[in-house]
């Protein structure tokens, strides 16, 4: 097998790395004398506490070092590719529910990526089909015990599992389950729930077998299929009623109790959208389970309204005069405008009313703020009293850049509406400084964020 050696494309300030002398530019070949195929292997031999680097400078100079640090203590290097220290690897399905295959054409190239890549389980939470995945991808996690390993079942039965995925192998990869769950690795799943194809019957089943993974699987999040207005030619889904909502969550609090029971937790949990198209009160705090499936939707809302109290408890308040605008999908919104009432207990001079957003881009079924564009931002908003600062969430734009799905620019919105956008960064606090601070105060605090965000562990989104 060929050596591979990996490009470093930076090199985190005041890291052990920048100590080394290493640089952009440069190629890591082995690590104590083992090569490095991706970074699985990568991972695996930075977890001691000596380790021997070999390094290929561009000039082609070969520099051996030895290095001291603490266990699992990372050297501030970030190789290309995102971490991966390899290629993507592209999904091998075509799922009835892909919600790339509802995507508008003219779209940016990357936004048609459709990946399936057991790696970016690890790196950024993202959830597999594992039909990508071969067994030797399956005894390299075993053997470096990587974990958790976040996968998506949809069905467990598996001829359905074939239909949904519209893969033939899709039922055999779940076999791949087992093995995880006798070696022990820790997993999350995920069902994406499509009206008439995986729910009432279907889904009971799927519950009954993926509790028997309990407590190594420590979580499952069902979740509504999301349905854009660009569906032609695909697969004939309906969106759920409230009627729906209330069966699906009348299955899930069955199984919750059951599993409470057995194991003490509630493995089995909920997208805030299937409580909101109930017309039900979110879940309290401990049925959370520790906000295990934060990144389904499942929590969000309550986590965002436990911090807002939190942080309000450590204010003492006052009369300042703040006015402006928060932008957000339908789904948050009347949750946003909640909590926006209890600032102003604290800040009653404060004026911020929530205009929710209607995506007409992709469609009104849409409803979540991270897929609303520029455009649609600029049209709702254009004529409204904007106040000083208009509020959006922060997965509106691109994780990496201030940029919307539609490629408006941030600059360019704000140049559009004559106000100054201020980006709201996940949590509680962060909302509530948004609201109550002046922009420049809240750009200063993102730009802190983000530089210490930068400078953790560089597989993270």
């Amino acid at each position: 097998m060929k050596l591979r050696k990996h490009m470093i494309s930076r090199v985190l300030p005041d890291s052990i790395a920048e100590e080394l002398g290493l640089e952009p530019g440069d190629r890591l070949v082995s690590v104590n004398g083992q090569p490095v195929e991706d970074v699985f292997d990568y991972r695996y031999l930075m977890n001691e506490e000596l380790v021997v680097l070999l390094i290929e400078k561009p000039d082609g100079e070969e520099w051996e070092l030895e290095v001291e640090k603490e266990y699992e203590e990372d050297l501030g290097i970030e190789f290309e590719n995102g971490g991966l220290m390899d290629d993507y690897r592209s999904c091998s399905n075509k799922c009835m529910f892909c919600f790339i295959d509802q995507m508008p054409p003219g779209m940016r190239e990357t936004l048609y990526f459709k990946d399936d890549d057991s790696r970016l389980s690890f790196l950024q939470g993202n959830y597999v089909t594992l039909t990508n995945m071969s067994e030797k991808d399956i005894e390299r996690v075993i053997r470096y015990h990587l974990e958790p390993i976040n996968i998506s079942f949809q069905a467990m039965n598996p001829e359905l599992r074939c239909k949904m995925l519209h893969n033939r192998f899709a039922g055999k990869a779940l076999d791949k389950v087992d093995m995880l769950y006798n070696a022990g690795i820790t997993m999350n799943g995920q069902i994406v729930l499509c009206k008439g194809v995986n729910d009432g019957d279907e889904l009971e089943y799927s519950l009954e077998k993926l509790s028997a993974y309990a407590p190594v699987l420590q979580s499952v999040s069902v979740v509504p299929v999301g349905l854009t207005k660009y569906r032609e030619g695909l697969y004939p889904l309906e969106p759920f009623n409230k009627e729906d909502a209330e069966k699906v969550l009348g299955q899930i609090e069955r199984w919750q109790k059951i599993m409470m029971e057995k194991y003490g937790i509630h493995f089995i949990h909920a997208s805030d959208e299937w409580y909101i198209l109930a017309d039900r009160e979110l879940p309290c705090e401990d049925e959370y389970d520790g906000y295990l499936q934060l990144e389904n939707g499942v929590g969000m809302l309550r986590l965002l309204e436990t911090e807002v109290k939190e942080t309000l408890e450590g204010l003492s308040g006052d009369d300042r005069k703040v006015t402006g605008r928060i932008a957000t999908g339908k789904l948050a919104a009347p949750f946003i405008a909640r909590y926006i009432k209890e600032i102003q207990k604290k800040y009653p001079n404060v004026q911020i009313p929530v205009t929710t957003i209607e995506n007409r881009f992709f469609g009104e079924k849409i409803t979540v703020s991270g897929l609303i564009t520029g455009q649609d931002l600029k049209e709702q908003l254009s004529g409204l009293d904007l106040g000083e600062k208009i509020l959006i969430p922060c997965s509106m734009l691109k994780g990496d850049e201030e940029i919307f799905l539609d490629d408006m620019t941030l600059e360019e919105l704000s140049e559009v509406l004559n106000t100054e956008i201020v980006i709201v960064d996940t949590g509680g606090r962060d909302l509530v400084e948004a609201v109550i601070y002046p922009p420049e105060h809240k750009q200063t605090r993102r730009r802190q964020i983000y530089e210490q965000t930068s400078s953790s562990d560089s597989g993270k989104a």
